[in-house]
């Protein structure tokens, strides 16, 4: 059981591939693309990124469903996610 004071010394993920992550050089639509649409140029530019691994990792943890992270889409997370699972 977790209480409050555990909570407050809990140790902040490190988020210090945001600094340098090249999706902070492109727009939120290049990520998140409308349904059906291409996520084929973001792959790209997050097989190119130094974060994609903690990116990566850091969706896999917080379990975001939406958007291209660490260069893999929704769909490929939640298997990734069942195949370790």
């Amino acid at each position: 059981m977790q209480t409050y004071s555990t909570v407050l010394t809990a140790p902040e993920p490190d988020m210090s591939w945001q600094e340098t992550a090249l999706c902070a050089q492109a727009g939120p639509e290049f990520f998140f693309p409308a349904p059906g649409s291409s996520t084929r140029e973001a792959k790209q530019l997050c097989g190119a990124c130094e974060g994609r691994v903690a990116c990566l990792e850091y969706a896999l943890r917080n379990d975001e469903r939406f958007g291209v992270w660490g260069g893999l889409s929704e769909k490929e997370r939640f298997r990734l996610k069942r195949r370790e699972g």
